[in-house]
């Protein structure tokens, strides 16, 4: 019989804010920032008193680091599979993953201005309604270190780079439909889409790409899925298809599926 584990201490953290980033899906958000996106975004702070105060002398920053929640996770994994990296499970504490035992964040980002409890924010990996628990400035003297090694990330970038990106093509249909769902609804995922395609569309569980019955393969894209052939290094996306089957749909009951009105007015306007 094994003898029990020390008594382990709780701690309690509260929220300091919450950020706005009009990313509504966890599939919106990106593995990592980029820093080449004109993406603006805010967080809000709760209307604590001290909070106003404490934003004193951090507009003089360009970057700060935001320390936040993966408040979308409730259970962890000893060994993942990340979405970018060697075929195989690594260790969870040599990743980045957000299933973890404290499933805490760490985000450096760009500053714009601070108005009152409001920050504003460049291109950052958070969904939003994301619970914020610490704002600290960025030091390029004691938080950056170029030239340290990166383990089994940097072999990983190095045989990336040998490999090369894929083109990503899309066909007339699907270009059709994804025009269609931005415009009547204000549903857009083709850059996230691109963005893992172009570095790898092999299948991958974590990238949720997989192989097709019958031919080609399929990437979920948050409620949606682009369907696609890979050839020669160019990954066309033939179509654009709803993730949940009408019996969901139509089901009342299921009160979270997201962009539920606009997979019915698919169906309807594309099915057979």
């Amino acid at each position: 019989m094994s003898k029990p584990g020390p008594e382990v201490p709780s701690l309690t953290l509260k929220p300091i804010g919450f950020v706005r980033t009009g990313k509504r899906l966890k599939h919106a958000a990106r593995h990592q920032p980029d820093e080449t996106s004109e993406e603006r975004s805010v967080i809000e702070l709760l209307p604590v008193p001290g909070y106003q105060e404490a934003l004193h002398d951090l507009a003089g920053f360009e970057r700060i680091w935001i320390l936040w929640w993966f408040h979308l996770n409730t259970r962890w994994r000893s060994k993942v599979l990340p979405p970018y990296g060697p075929d195989r499970r690594l260790g969870l504490f040599a990743t980045r993953t957000p299933h973890r035992p404290n499933p805490l964040g760490i985000t450096p980002v760009r500053l714009f201005g601070v108005t009152k409890n409001r920050i504003e924010i460049g291109p950052c990996d958070l969904v939003d309604g994301t619970p914020i628990l610490d704002l600290k400035p960025y030091l390029p003297a004691y938080d950056s270190f170029p030239d340290s090694g990166t383990g089994w990330w940097g072999e990983f970038m190095a045989a990336e780079a040998a490999r090369g990106p894929t083109k990503v093509v899309v066909a007339p249909l699907a270009r059709e439909q994804l025009t269609w769902l931005e415009k009547e609804f204000d549903v857009e995922f083709e850059g996230r889409m691109t963005e893992i395609l172009g570095r790898d569309p092999s299948p991958h569980r974590t990238r949720r790409i997989r192989k097709r019955r019958g031919g080609g393969f399929d990437i979920a894209c948050g409620a949606w899925r682009a369907v696609f052939d890979l050839e020669n290094g160019v990954a066309t996306v033939t179509s654009v298809e709803p993730a949940f089957p009408p019996t969901f749909l139509k089901d009342t009951g299921r009160t979270r599926i997201p962009d539920r009105e606009a997979q019915v007015a698919f169906l309807a306007r594309w099915a057979g």
